[in-house]
């Protein structure tokens, strides 16, 4: 059985996500935020005591990305995943780990210079600046979505899972009124999904049946 451990909004919402997507049986085991102070005992899982992690018999990952890929790929060939030699398997590797690498990034240090610092350490030029970063880096996306629904054409993949969770967490942050107009159209696709609409619904659930706090914490892993 795959476990999953994740914090409200952070980016273990991805694999939370992709396993929706595929229907697989996992447990989701909620951490309170920060997992490295309020949960110690998930040190034993991950020694950084971060999320993601995801458990799967002798195997532990700890990158979003990562996990997604692995688990589209787990089974054997499936949708949301491109393999070598079919079309778009460069561009899909490529906006897999965009969504993270390019687009996570920005965002993390947004929120900790913005919301998560005591206020004599908040720096409101290191936000500005990174916001205004991550809304540029967009337009790598803009110019593929226009025309086309998905980041490698018809075939929803684990790169839009990826790409999505960035334009959530700017949503959650109110940048998305500055999304370009096709990514805008994208995220609103995304939302409707009904994978991605099931993982918010079993995030709530199982945080209030295992007693955790409903704080996002975007910035936990």
């Amino acid at each position: 059985m795959i476990t999953l451990f994740h914090c409200m909004s952070a980016r273990s919402f991805r694999p939370l996500w992709t396993l929706e997507e595929l229907g697989l049986p996992y447990t989701l085991q909620m951490l309170p935020f920060p997992p490295r102070v309020l949960a110690r005992e998930f040190m034993k899982v991950n020694a950084l005591g971060t999320v993601p992690a995801l458990v799967d018999g002798d195997v532990t990952l700890t990158e979003s990305a990562a996990m997604c890929h692995y688990l589209a790929t787990r089974d054997g060939p499936t949708d949301l995943a491109i393999e070598p030699g079919q079309p778009h398997y460069g561009p899909f590797l490529n906006w897999l780990h965009f969504g993270e690498a390019t687009l996570t990034f920005p965002q993390t240090l947004i929120l900790r210079y913005g919301r998560f610092e005591p206020p004599e350490r908040r720096q409101p030029q290191v936000v500005d600046d990174y916001r205004k970063w991550f809304l540029a880096r967009l337009k790598g996306i803009n110019a593929p979505l226009d025309g086309q629904p998905y980041l490698c054409g018809e075939q929803f993949t684990v790169a839009d899972i990826s790409v999505g969770y960035a334009l959530m967490l700017a949503d959650h942050l109110g940048l998305a009124d500055s999304f370009p107009p096709a990514v805008l159209a994208y995220w609103q696709r995304l939302q409707g999904r009904a994978g991605y609409r099931q993982a918010l619904a079993v995030e709530s659930q199982t945080a209030q049946a295992q007693g955790v706090p409903p704080t996002p914490a975007p910035l936990a892993g």
